[in-house]
């Protein structure tokens, strides 16, 4: 059997308006992913294990402890952030 390379499974929550993310967040991944991509991942949100707090979709997905995310569910490390 495989060891897992994660500590949660947060589920993916739709929101009917996009949540305020930090602009430094977005303009770290702008290359990276379409503007369409990047507004939908704003009108999502997951609540964090780490700080016990609900936040962006982008901000999890940018986070060090985020492994993958697998059918509305992100599998998160767990372990805490300097």
């Amino acid at each position: 059997m495989q060891a897992k390379d994660y500590k949660y499974e947060v589920p993916v929550e739709k929101l009917p308006r996009a949540m305020r993310t930090p602009k430094e967040l977005v303009k770290q991944i702008e290359g990276a992913l379409s503007k369409k991509m990047i507004s939908n991942m704003k009108k999502e949100a997951v609540e964090c294990p780490v700080l016990k707090k609900k936040i962006s979709f982008l901000q999890c997905y940018l986070c060090p402890n985020f492994v993958r995310r697998v059918r509305g569910i992100v599998y998160c490390r767990g372990e805490p952030l300097e």
